[in-house]
C-alpha cells in the first residue's frame, strides 16, 4: 500500500511533464513528419540537408558551440583549480566574482561587448591611440564577436561545475605524486585532471547546449549576416510565419544536442567510469 502511495506522488510531476514538455514536442515534430496534403515523409529534413544555405547556418552553429565548449574548458580548468585550492574566505569571494556576470541580463552583457568590439569601441580606440592600426578593425557582427560573447556568457557555468568537483579532490594526492618525483604540472595532469573528468564532461554539456540554443548574444553580436539556428528559427517563425521550417530546425537542434551528449558520455566512459551524465 505504501509503495502505491509513493507512485501516486509522482502523478502531478508526470502530468506537468506530459503537458508542458511531451505534448509541445509532439506538436513540433508531427508537422515535420506529416506535411500538409501527404503522408509520412522525411522530405522536410532532406530539404534541410540538401540546402547549402541551411547547412552553412547549421555548421556555423555547431562550430561556435564546439569552440566555445573547448575554450571554456581550457580557461575553466585552471581557474577552477586555483579557486578550489584557496582558503574558504577567498574561495567564496572568487566564486562570487565568477558568478557575478550571470546575475546581469544577457542583453546588457551583449551591449557591453558592442561597446568593446565596435569600430568606435574600446579595443579599436586603444589600438589606434598607440599607433598599432590606422583604421578601425571590423570585429563586431562577425563569427568572432559571437564566439567571444558566447564564451563570456557560459564560462561561469564551467567554472562553477569544476570547482564543485575539484574541491572534493584531496590535496594529499598531489603531494603524493610530487613525493614520487612528479613536478607540479605533471602531478596536476596525472592526478587532478583525470579525477575532474566527470565535472569537465558536465561543464562541456552545459556550455555546448547553451551555446547551441543561445539567441540573444548571436542576435545582437552576429547581426543578420551571421545567423545561427536559434536566430534563424526566430526569423522563420516570427518574420516569415514558416512554422514548419522552424519546427524542422528545432528538431535538428535537439537531435544534434543529444548526439553530442551521447558522444561526450562515451568519451567520459572511456576516460573515467564515473563520467556518465
Amino acid at each position: 500500500m505504501k509503495k502505491k502511495m509513493h507512485y501516486l506522488l509522482l502523478v502531478p510531476c508526470l502530468v506537468l511533464l506530459i503537458v508542458f514538455l511531451v505534448m509541445p514536442l509532439i506538436q513540433i515534430i508531427l508537422p515535420t513528419l506529416f506535411p500538409e496534403g501527404s503522408g509520412f515523409s522525411f522530405t522536410n529534413y532532406l530539404s534541410f540537408f540538401q540546402d547549402e544555405y541551411y547547412m552553412t547556418i547549421f555548421i556555423r552553429t555547431v562550430k561556435i558551440a564546439l569552440i566555445s565548449s573547448l575554450v571554456c574548458m581550457i580557461l575553466g580548468v585552471p581557474t577552477a583549480y586555483f579557486i578550489s585550492r584557496c582558503d574558504k574566505k577567498w574561495r567564496g569571494i572568487l566564486m562570487a566574482i565568477s558568478i557575478f556576470p550571470m546575475l546581469t541580463n544577457s542583453v546588457v552583457r551583449s551591449f557591453a561587448w558592442i561597446n568593446i568590439l565596435g569600430k568606435n569601441g574600446v579595443i579599436n580606440n586603444f589600438l589606434m591611440s598607440i599607433g598599432v592600426i590606422e583604421e578601425p578593425i571590423t570585429m563586431l557582427y562577425t563569427e568572432f564577436s559571437v564566439l567571444i560573447g558566447t564564451i563570456y556568457l557560459f564560462l561561469p557555468l564551467m567554472i562553477i561545475t569544476l570547482v564543485g568537483v575539484m574541491e572534493n579532490i584531496d590535496n594529499d594526492m598531489m603531494e603524493a605524486a610530487e613525493s614520487l618525483g612528479a613536478n607540479r604540472v605533471k602531478a596536476f595532469m596525472k592526478v587532478v585532471l583525470p579525477l575532474s573528468i566527470p565535472g569537465i564532461i558536465v561543464g562541456c554539456v552545459l556550455v555546448f547546449t547553451g551555446s547551441l540554443s543561445a539567441y540573444t548574444t548571436p542576435q545582437l553580436l552576429g547581426g543578420p549576416k551571421n545567423l545561427v539556428l536559434a536566430t534563424f528559427i526566430s526569423q522563420q517563425a516570427l518574420s516569415l510565419n514558416n512554422w514548419t521550417a522552424a519546427s524542422v530546425f528545432a528538431v535538428i537542434m535537439i537531435i544534434t544536442t543529444l548526439i553530442v551528449m551521447k558522444a561526450l558520455n562515451a568519451i567520459a566512459a572511456k576516460l573515467d567510469k564515473r563520467g556518465e551524465v
